[in-house]
């Protein structure tokens, strides 16, 4: 598309939990959605990285603690003790969205993020394949979920099996009858493991020996530590943080794996091989599948154009949003983790780094 860019105050890139919380704070703000602000999505629906999620997944939390600013995640309860199901979320997102009327415009696929101009003071150019975007602030709140983390590992290309990411995991069905190994220590490797077992021969490997929470210990536990350890760092305590808790949490089909016997992880093998994996005393195992649950990095390629210095992947952030790029003080990134504020990967967290980003945003206009 062609034109002079469409002015607005902000742009936000990224229609998922970290955008919608920016845009109500911003909405509340008194700024209108799809005229002073808007927000531009990638995915062809509502729901954000939760519709590409594995069928299967369910939350660490009741839906009571897994809710965006202003309007509390209606109430799931069933067998699995009220953790609603990936479902729910992309349900709960579609009608947050309609409920505060943020016009989310979709699919809207950004190209990059470049200067309008040599003046620091001017506007950011938002390139997008529906036309570009003159925008006083950007903000950037496209998550971590479509850059998965593959590791390099020897035999790799070797092996003449199926692998795959945790990303592109949908459900166990197709693994059924087959020999799978499950590569990762955190929580998306116990959830797949706990699905893929029912059906499946499976061998879970770790780099360290997986650390599980008590089973009456969930989400609401792990964000209240994370905050806790973000404000003993702020005035300089030591805080034993999550690592003190464990890294799993015993959802209802973890206790299950558990209760089966299939909850057992082994040491990292040294090398896949075309058949299956090799541990470096010499033990084989074959495998038909394995499925690497080895995380995500931020996915920021439309800010290459701008040239920001990064740390192992990150924008270094400060301001008194504490999401402000240093480097670019018309930037703002929300919802990456923990550097872009405390919890802010999460639906319960992420509110106040949005709400932060949008007072910056609205008080360097006025």
């Amino acid at each position: 598309m062609s034109g002079a860019p469409r002015q607005v105050e902000a742009a936000i890139i990224g229609g998922g939990q970290a955008g919608l919380a920016t845009g109500f704070y911003l909405r509340r703000a008194g700024l209108t959605p799809g005229e002073d602000f808007v927000i531009l999505d990638a995915g062809d629906r509502p729901g954000g990285a939760w519709t590409r999620m594995w069928d299967g997944l369910r939350l660490f939390s009741p839906s009571s603690f897994s809710s965006l600013p202003g309007w509390m995640m209606p109430p799931w309860d069933d067998a699995h003790h009220g953790y609603p199901p990936r479902s729910h979320v992309v349900d709960y997102l579609t009608r947050y969205e309609d409920r505060y009327d943020l016009r989310v415009e979709r699919p809207c696929t950004v190209r990059d993020v470049v200067p309008e101009s040599d003046d620091p003071a001017g506007r950011l150019v938002v390139r997008t394949d529906r036309g570009d975007f003159a925008a006083r602030a950007v903000v950037s709140a496209t998550g971590i979920w479509d850059r998965p983390f593959w590791p390099a590992y020897p035999g790799a290309g070797d092996f003449t099996g199926r692998q795959l990411h945790a990303a592109q995991y949908r459900n166990a069905a197709e693994f059924a009858g087959r020999r799978v190994v499950i590569v990762g220590g955190g929580n998306s490797a116990a959830q797949i493991l706990a699905e893929v077992s029912t059906v499946a021969q499976t061998t879970w490997v770790t780099q360290r020996p997986p650390r599980f929470l008590p089973d009456d210990v969930d989400g609401r536990a792990l964000f209240a530590t994370a905050r806790a350890r973000i404000r003993a760092l702020e005035v300089g305590r030591e805080h034993e943080g999550i690592a003190g808790l464990g890294d799993i949490v015993m959802v209802a089909s973890v206790r299950d794996a558990r209760d089966r016997g299939v909850l057992v992880a082994e040491a990292m093998f040294e090398r896949l091989l075309p058949a299956g994996v090799a541990w470096a005393d010499g033990t084989l195992r074959d495998a038909d599948a394995v499925i690497w649950c080895t995380g995500f990095r931020p996915a920021l390629p439309h800010l290459r154009r701008l040239r920001l210095r990064t740390d192992a992947g990150h924008v270094p952030v400060s301001g008194p949003s504490g999401t402000q790029a240093i480097s670019e003080p018309r930037l703002f990134l929300v919802g990456y983790g923990d550097w872009t504020g405390p919890a802010s990967a999460t639906l319960a967290g992420v509110g106040p780094s949005a709400k932060a980003t949008a007072s910056a945003i609205v008080d360097a206009d006025s």
